[in-house]
């Protein structure tokens, strides 16, 4: 059985324009835990109505092994400790290539830069606009790490 789905990213949707939505702290914590080990490329892909899924990706990669493991543990401490959230679903821990990450409402892929590269989930998934991690952190809700 699935565990229940929890709230979209974004609170306080109704009614409001793109600009004034608030990032619940799921993915801006996500977002600095990767920031914190160094993950390169953060990128954030918006698949709401286009996957039946999950709402969001976030990808990001390491440029070895050790450092794609210690993102993926980076992530799902913070997430645990900060905001009591688990993942439903972890894949790759046992080769540390690319490493998933269910949340449910969103994905993390913590790839090895080689790989990344070979499976390209961002063209793949070319249609879902972006969010600039940038922006994640500064639109955070209160008592994320913005």
């Amino acid at each position: 059985m699935c565990p229940p789905r929890s709230p979209g990213i974004f609170a306080n949707t109704d009614s409001i324009g793109e600009e004034e939505r608030t990032l619940h702290p799921e993915l801006a914590e996500c977002i600095e835990a990767a920031r914190d080990k160094k993950a390169e490329d953060i990128v954030v892909l918006d698949l709401r109505g286009l996957s039946d899924v999950t709402d969001y990706f976030v990808i990001c990669h390491g440029t070895n092994e050790r450092q794609v493991v210690a993102i993926a543990d980076a992530v799902e401490e913070r997430l645990s400790r900060t905001l009591g959230r688990s993942p439903a679903h972890v894949e790759g821990r046992r080769t540390s290539d690319w490493i998933l990450m269910d949340y449910i409402d969103f994905v993390v892929h913590v790839f090895a830069e080689e790989k990344r590269a070979f499976y390209r989930l961002e063209r793949l998934w070319g249609d879902a606009p972006r969010i600039e991690p940038e922006a994640t952190a500064t639109r955070s809700a209160p008592g994320g790490t913005a």
